[in-house]
Formats: structure tokens, sequence, C-alpha cells
């Protein structure tokens, strides 16, 4: 329901020992994370989408998924778990 994206581009990347162009993806979220089942899904999902929009094969893109807990988050002067 909420996504925030960050788009640094140009930045010098080395995957692989190449610098051919290449991505990082860094997924972090509450509940949605959490099980190698859901982060299959997740990957093929934007590997499909990184692969058409930025034109990059399979082998140049990574993603990291990292779960999280509410209390980590914090927003509105608190943290997710109270809202």
């Amino acid at each position: 329901q909420r996504v925030n994206v960050t788009v640094r581009s140009g930045l010098p990347m080395v995957l692989s020992g190449s610098a051919e162009p290449c991505a990082q993806l860094v997924v972090s979220s509450i509940g949605v994370v959490g099980t190698a089942e859901q982060n299959k899904q997740h990957s093929a999902r934007f590997f499909d989408v990184l692969t058409s929009q930025l034109g990059l094969g399979t082998q140049r893109i990574v993603i990291r998924f990292y779960p999280l807990e509410p209390w980590q988050i914090g927003k509105n002067r608190t943290v997710m778990t109270f809202l």
C-alpha cells in the first residue's frame, strides 16, 4: 500500500567484477518480505520491471530484501507499532 522509491543514478558500481551498467534494488517492508516464498514472487515481478525499464539483463541486477518490524519505522512522531 505504501511504497517509497529512491533512485540514485550515475553511481559507480561493480557487480560480479564488471563495471558494465547494473542495478541494485533494496526492498524493506513490514510483513511483506519475510519469507523465501514471498521474496521469490516479489523478485520475479521486480526483475520483469527492471529488465524492461532499464534494458539490463537479469545477471546485471541484484535485489536485497530486508524484513522490518513495526517498531523499526518511525512515522508521525511515533513508530508504526502504534499507528
